[in-house]
């Protein structure tokens, strides 16, 4: 299957790293469904608590932020072939959906603990594959082609974790719990197994070659576009998932979804998201990343308004298309801000400190909303407040106050980046 490889390609290792890239993702996008769509239901069925649900959607993010600076190193290590430096770390991350089914084995006390280091442990070989997989992106296609695979790669994603949630909550529905979703699991980490061997077969076809000299006195956090990427990073990631570990507490406990319903509603997120896939490059084209990033924040500010003030179930649907169209563009375009702020020659260095940053920013991020709740304060009056950071993230990010990058915040994030090598 081709998945529609651009015909302008010319090059038959490159259309096939296309391909492999494309159908790692579909493959990923399978696995993915059992993680982001029901992983936080699990837990609530265990007894976790709203600070315990905040620890798992953020403490990964955390442990990414030190692990991802073991990137560089691994990659020298392997001699900075990044396809051998993606083997192990892709096998070891690809554990975060298979640990989770081992959960009922244990105490029903210990089982919210498993499940918080379930997806806390494999983030380390996450950190150092990610980094090695950022490089092998970029020598497996050439620039002109990046827009397009980013944005098939997205409709794909959107696509298959659409149709695998769909299929996985109507299995958790039929099927006694906790079988039914340690087989979930289990089935997920075949998926993640596929996904992972088609990335293996990959060919770099742009030099394959560690940072050049130059690059090497040149540090990130001294380029004024990628401080800008930085920016942006922090400021839309922390306000869309500030709420993000509450949504099922909203959706289930104030409204009373079951698992079913909740499949209904990530697909209606995919679906919104794999329709906005398609025209996301020509978006881009017309206004750039950064008008996308604004633009597409302000839309995750209404879905979380529809969200909180939603009467009943099916508007929520609503709310799920929004945020899922929405998000889709809005990572989209981060990511496309920092491929245009990265050197060539010095891809892994700005591959670590991107990790790092997103890492930071998905730590602090959801810890917001699931402390406030477990503090006492109202679910939908904390939904509402992630609208009001979310609109305020928008509009900063699309009237261009990251422009205006201090000496001290400069200083500020170099000492981060310091500290966490």
């Amino acid at each position: 299957m081709r998945f529609g490889t651009p015909d302008d390609i010319a090059l038959p290792d490159e259309r096939a790293n296309f391909n492999h890239l494309v159908r790692d993702m579909a493959w990923f996008g399978l696995a993915l469904a059992a993680t982001s769509r029901f992983l936080s239901i699990y837990a609530i069925r265990l007894g976790a608590t709203p600070l315990e649900l905040g620890l798992i959607a953020s403490l990964p993010a955390i442990v990414l932020l030190f692990s991802s600076g073991l990137g560089g190193w691994w990659m020298r290590r392997v001699n900075h072939h990044p396809v051998k430096a993606l083997f192990l770390p892709g096998i070891g991350f690809r554990f975060l959906f298979l640990l989770p089914a081992l959960a009922p084995f244990l105490p029903p006390d210990w089982q919210p603990a498993w499940l918080i280091a379930s997806v806390a442990v494999p983030a380390i070989p996450q950190g150092i594959a990610s980094v090695a997989f950022m490089v092998l992106m970029r020598q497996a296609i050439e620039d002109r082609f990046m827009s397009r695979l980013i944005s098939r790669r997205m409709v794909v994603l959107n696509v298959t974790v659409g149709a695998a949630a769909l299929a996985f909550g109507f299995w958790l529905e039929q099927m006694p719990f906790p079988v039914n979703y340690q087989a979930m699991f289990v089935l997920a980490f075949v998926f993640a197994l596929m996904s992972e061997r088609n990335c293996l077969k990959i060919r770099c076809i742009l030099p394959v070659k560690p940072d050049s000299a130059k690059a090497t006195g040149d540090s990130p956090w001294r380029s004024p576009r990628f401080l800008r990427v930085v920016f942006v990073i922090m400021v839309s990631h922390i306000a869309f998932t500030s709420i993000l570990p509450i949504t099922p507490l909203r959706m289930m406990h104030d409204l009373g979804a079951t698992e079913g319903f909740m499949a209904l509603f990530g697909l209606a997120e995919l679906v919104a998201g794999a329709m906005i896939s398609l025209v996301t490059s020509r978006v881009v084209g017309r206004i750039g990343n950064q008008a996308m990033i604004g633009l597409a924040m302000i839309g995750t500010a209404v879905a979380a308004l529809v969200l909180a003030l939603a009467p009943s179930l099916p508007i929520t649907l609503v709310a799920a298309a929004i945020s899922g169209a929405s998000w889709t563009a809005a990572t989209t375009g981060v990511f496309g801000l920092f491929m245009q702020s990265a050197p060539a020659e010095s891809m892994t260095r700005y591959s670590v400190a991107y990790q790092q940053m997103v890492g930071l920013a998905l730590f602090a991020g959801p810890m917001i909303g699931s402390t406030l709740v477990n503090s006492g304060a109202q679910v939908v009056i904390v939904v509402l407040m992630g609208a009001a950071l979310r609109l305020v993230a928008g509009a900063m990010i699309e009237y261009g106050v990251f422009g205006q990058v201090t000496r001290t915040s400069r200083a500020a994030l170099t000492a981060v980046a310091r500290g966490v090598k």
